[in-house]
């Protein structure tokens, strides 16, 4: 325990200066959607590299057909266990900017909270990983375990060149377990263990209709408006009970068991607090689950963006020529997006009316998945949980997608460890994005436990 207690003791020390290297972090607008930022987020990816650097780690920024990929090396640790903690370095874009109460890239503490893009999704939660690898080498002069970082600057854009890098690394990257911190806690005070990930895939539909806008008394009821084919479509892809009706959409969704849903039943859950944290009266979904089963176990569709016509001031009475909305599947464990969109197509094709032609885009796709829960390094993650912040985590599953998971439990065949340090109200890909100090805290010390817990156990 003595080391441990040097841990503790120089996390307590230097806990406002790694707040302020995090701020250093976060001024860095690494958007990666955006072309114009193409030069920031490469500057994000060369600051992690040297930070990496200046702990005594073996760096290097692997450029990509996209964005750089950082990966950093502990020293040598023989027979020690290896852990591959991984990460993403881009954000979201900030807008609307309108909406935030501080700059977006300008880091602001308010109330025990640090406000910026990236806080929580994902510098922040990343950063506490690389704060406890410093707290063990500062102190010990070593890491209990082989440690590799993976940090990567594409992931809010679909990580389009992550698996061929790991194809091409594989054998470099080999560990006994994973650890991703890019979700939330289940409530504040509420540590949680994530086992379960729905996936996603994502779509863009356009419809062209005829070759210019046209007036609509003169034309309106004898040429097909691609506006009014659009939102037929898309509200053909699901009923009035949320089931999403494309062709076999079910086929293959795995079902909640009895006892996972006693499991999630016992869960300190308000759905009163829940929708009225939301600022709305209540929800809706498919017909017989829970919201908590919604959000985590079960498929959803909704519609993400769309666009047509005249959207500006006063009125203009058009047939707009063209037509276009973005939307997307959650998907649950066994379900394929490759599968999704053989069927998808075909569905929406047979009911285009004359007069408008269709372009189904599909941008990238993600399975869900489960962990298993029983895993040593599972009980290993949940005891330093239980130390670092005072009490023991309920484990949960949520409804966003992280789809390097299903990568690395399918090329490496290890355990990956899911712990959040965020909360829900973080504004994850919203405006006024914000990380708790003490959740950053807390989970910087969890992970400086963690390591010590699975060096305990070794290879297993």
């Amino acid at each position: 325990m003595a080391a441990r207690d040097a841990i503790k003791q120089y996390l307590k020390e230097n806990a406002r200066r790694f707040e302020e290297e995090l701020c250093q972090l976060l001024r860095i607008p690494s958007v990666s959607t955006d072309p114009q930022y193409a030069g920031e987020v490469e500057r994000a990816a060369q600051w992690l590299a040297e930070h990496f650097r200046s702990l005594g780690l073996d760096a290097q920024v692997h450029p990509t057909k996209g964005h750089p990929i950082v990966v950093a090396r502990s020293p040598r640790v023989p027979e020690a266990p290896t852990v591959l903690v991984y990460g993403h370095y881009d954000v979201q874009p900030p807008d609307p900017l309108e909406l935030w109460d501080s700059p977006p890239f300008e880091p602001t503490r308010r109330d025990g909270d640090l406000y910026a893009r990236g806080a929580t999704d994902d510098k922040g939660q990343m950063f506490t990983h690389v704060k406890a690898a410093e707290a063990w080498l500062k102190t010990t002069g070593s890491l209990p375990v082989n440690l590799i970082f993976l940090i990567e600057g594409e992931e809010e854009v679909g990580s389009a060149h992550l698996d061929p890098f790991l194809e091409e690394h594989q054998e470099e990257l080999r560990c006994d377990c994973v650890v991703i911190s890019d979700m939330c806690q289940f409530g504040p005070g509420q540590p949680a263990i994530t086992y379960g990930l729905r996936g996603i895939v994502y779509y863009e539909l356009r419809l062209q209709g005829p070759n210019r806008d046209l007036h609509s008394g003169t034309f309106g009821g004898a040429v097909t408006n691609p506006a009014n084919v659009l939102v037929r479509l898309l509200a053909s892809l699901v009923d009035e009970h949320g089931k999403v009706q494309v062709p076999g959409f079910y086929d293959d969704v795995k079902p909640i068991s009895a006892e996972e849903r006693q499991r999630l039943a016992m869960l300190p859950f308000s759905e009163e607090a829940f929708f009225q944290q939301l600022g709305v009266e209540g929800g809706s979904g498919e017909r017989g689950f829970t919201t908590l089963e919604r959000c985590w176990a079960r498929p959803s569709f909704d519609i993400n963006g769309l666009s047509a016509g005249y959207q500006g001031e006063g009125a203009k009475t058009i047939i707009p020529a063209q037509a276009s909305a973005k939307f997307s599947f959650r998907l649950v464990p066994n379900q394929d997006p490759a599968k999704i969109t053989a069927a998808l197509e075909p569905f929406l094709r047979e009911q285009l009316p004359p007069g408008v032609t269709m372009e189904l885009k599909s941008y990238h796709g993600a399975k869900g998945v489960l962990v298993n829960d029983e895993h040593p390094y599972v009980k290993a993650a949940a005891e330093a949980i239980s130390e670092a912040f005072g009490t023991a985590p309920v484990f949960i599953r949520e409804g966003g997608s992280i789809p390097v998971v299903s990568t690395f439990q399918e090329r490496f065949g290890v355990p990956v460890l899911l712990l959040g340090w965020g909360q829900n109200d973080d504004n994850t890909h919203s405006p006024n994005e914000k990380i708790s100090l003490s959740d950053f805290h807390q989970g910087t010390r969890a992970s400086a436990f963690l390591l010590e817990e699975i060096a305990r156990l070794g290879s297993v």
